[in-house]
């Protein structure tokens, strides 16, 4: 009995001790599935990208099918090279790099503020 007395509210005391550190291992979680959301979506604008370069020339155009492939990015981010070797039959390479911003909080101080995510994808040119 005197030793049930001793030992009462110590389970309060370790759940309050560990629960911070369950919740940032949580929010670390959910960081991480943003951050695979966004890489994947970054992966999905190179594509994009490539395959519009395949058909024509213009930067602009091409960078619109980029960045209406990734919905969720900030476009304002997203840096695109698109580097041509030769003529039709010749490969076009696209090249994305995005700085995705960390989103969850009590996270930034675990990772830093930002990541940054880059990416090409090549497909061969049908004109010329």
């Amino acid at each position: 009995m005197r030793r049930a007395r001793s030992e009462r509210g110590s389970a309060a005391v370790e759940f309050a001790l560990v629960l911070p550190l369950l919740l940032v291992v949580a929010l670390a979680l959910v960081e991480v599935g943003l951050l695979a959301r966004d890489r994947l979506l970054v992966e999905a604008a190179a594509r994009a990208g490539a395959r519009a370069a395949a058909v024509e020339t213009d930067e602009g155009a091409i960078r619109d099918e980029a960045v209406a492939a990734a919905p969720g990015l900030d476009a304002t981010e997203l840096t695109l090279t698109i580097a041509r070797a030769g003529s039709r039959g010749d490969p076009v390479t696209v090249t994305i790099a995005y700085t995705d911003e960390i989103r969850v909080p009590f996270v930034g101080w675990l990772v830093g503020s930002s990541v940054g995510m880059d990416t090409s994808a090549s497909a061969r040119q049908e004109f010329g």
